[in-house]
């Protein structure tokens, strides 16, 4: 049985992505596989993930600081602090940080996924060995497939 919890102010499992970071706020277990709550922080400008898809999870994004480009499908949507975006399952989507700030959102999949990928690129980039290739290897693992050119920025 699924207990309730509460995650407060500093709290949560931080994940360091070398350019960026990932907060574990609700994942699998603690939501029965409902959903995962994820705050990326300290995305630079510029940053942002290759072109991809995701093929066993809507996600969401709700930005609380600096401006996305946020790319979907075949548009384009700038968005700011209180914005929010739903990508459904298997919709090519990427982001890049337009603001001069740096970003930070709430990410959301539903049904829960993609901890494993953050935990797994986080040991990567610990480790010195995120390449592209590496990449493209932890997102089939967890179901996400890369569809365009990895960033300079992303690892």
């Amino acid at each position: 049985m699924t207990m309730p919890f509460v995650v407060l102010p500093g709290e949560g499992r931080l994940l360091d992505l070398g350019n960026f970071e990932a907060v574990v706020l609700a994942d699998e277990p603690g939501t029965s596989g409902a959903f995962t709550v994820l705050r990326t922080q300290g995305e630079p400008p510029g940053f942002g993930p290759p072109l991809h898809v995701h093929r066993d999870a809507a996600e969401a994004f709700y930005v609380l600081e600096g401006v996305y480009r946020m790319h979907l499908e075949d548009r384009q949507v700038h968005c700011g602090p209180g914005s929010f975006v739903y990508v459904p399952p298997n919709v090519v989507h990427t982001f890049v940080v337009v603001s001069d700030e740096p970003g930070k959102k709430l990410n959301l999949f539903s049904p829960a996924a993609m901890v494993g990928f953050f935990e797994e690129l986080a040991e990567a980039e610990a480790n010195g060995l995120a390449t592209p290739q590496l990449l493209d290897e932890i997102s089939e693992r967890n179901h996400m497939g890369i569809v365009g050119p990895v960033p300079d920025l992303y690892l």
